[in-house]
């Protein structure tokens, strides 16, 4: 195995090709001015490829609802369809393999993984079994905060607030606030 490049391997490499280092040293003060526009106008530090990504036309590539957004760092397999206006936070993972339909209007946070297939019975059947897969659905106007964990076919109601790293394994009726690991219908949202 190849091991991976570090800071000598490029080192050497820049000081062989001049026109490289030129270009290195360019990306290099395009980052710092990007570093310190985004610091200024919005008050934030983020990665490179945060910087780089427009949330808002990534979304559009998907397909997402008008005016929805998706940070660069999301990871998106499968069908998933979501509404007009949702955000969709760093670190976001959304399983469509089984389904996935987001409403409008909703915030889901970083980290939040929302999935629509399990390999539970494939691992310990060694293969034998399938992946199971069902759709998943969150409805319009819902708040799922960070870290939280939605399995597969589990449907959470319109106007919801999820706690931040809860564990949605059943279904949530619209309207409610829920949290916990298993997450729990707290009361009216």
């Amino acid at each position: 195995m190849t091991p991976s490049p570090n800071a000598a391997d490029l080192t050497k490499l820049l000081r062989k090709h001049p026109r490289q280092r030129a270009t290195m040293k360019s990306l290099a003060a395009l980052l710092t001015v990007l570093r310190a526009y985004f610091r200024k106008k919005w008050n934030r530090s983020l990665p490179v490829g945060e910087l780089l990504n427009d949330r808002w036309a990534r979304a559009e590539e998907l397909g997402f609802g008008r005016g929805a957004t998706i940070y660069d760092s999301a990871i998106v397999y499968g069908e998933v369809e979501v509404g007009e206006s949702t955000w969709i936070g760093p670190q976001a993972i959304l399983d469509g393999t089984g389904g996935l339909r987001i409403g409008a209007f909703c915030s889901i946070s970083a980290g939040v993984q929302i999935y629509t297939h399990d390999s539970v019975a494939w691992s310990l059947s060694a293969g034998k079994k399938p992946v199971e897969r069902a759709p998943t659905a969150i409805g319009s106007r819902c708040y799922l905060g960070p870290g939280t964990v939605v399995a597969k076919g589990v449907k959470i109601g319109d106007g919801c607030v999820i706690g931040a790293q809860s564990v949605v394994l059943s279904d949530i009726p619209a309207g409610m606030k829920a949290a916990g690991a298993p997450c729990r219908v707290i009361g009216p949202a």
